[in-house]
């Protein structure tokens, strides 16, 4: 490769790069409503994403299976009168449902937990984080009366 093309091809990958999208920083109030900075979230927020995810789970876990049973029976009925695809088709559905029902159900009850676990660790860190700031502003109290005279 001679050295113009090495200088052309950085050329080239430069102005894709300038056209590319990147997300790295919220803009200071566009007209959006944002202030700037980091994304918060409050034990509140936590709390009612917990709670959602977990009503989600038992609402799942108490009526996601009503038809089960007559879907097996059904699927039965089927292959019993010669219709073995259809009652076949019937009973892959039922298991896809229940796959897809379990996978569900897990995932609403890993969000929960893990929100009751960030409540738990935040609650935590805030705790010692307020304890350090307060052990600070002793000490700074200490030193301004020493120094005042």
């Amino acid at each position: 490769m001679v050295w113009d093309e090495w200088e052309q091809l950085k050329s080239e990958a430069a102005d894709r790069r300038s056209t590319s999208m990147q997300l790295n920083h919220v803009p200071l109030d566009p007209g959006g409503g944002s202030t700037g900075g980091d994304l918060t979230v409050d034990h509140e927020d936590l709390a009612a994403i917990g709670d959602k995810a977990f009503d989600l789970w038992d609402s799942l876990g108490n009526h996601a299976r009503d038809a089960w049973s007559s879907s097996q029976s059904a699927a039965s009925d089927l292959k019993g009168q010669g219709f073995n695809d259809l009652g076949g088709a019937l009973d892959h559905v039922q298991e896809r449902w229940e796959h897809q029902l379990k996978s569900l159900l897990d995932a609403c009850a890993h969000i929960s937990n893990h929100l009751d676990f960030t409540k738990r660790v935040h609650r935590g860190n805030e705790h010692f984080i307020s304890g350090q700031l307060s052990s600070i502003a002793t000490l700074d109290k200490g030193f301004d009366e020493g120094t005042g005279g």
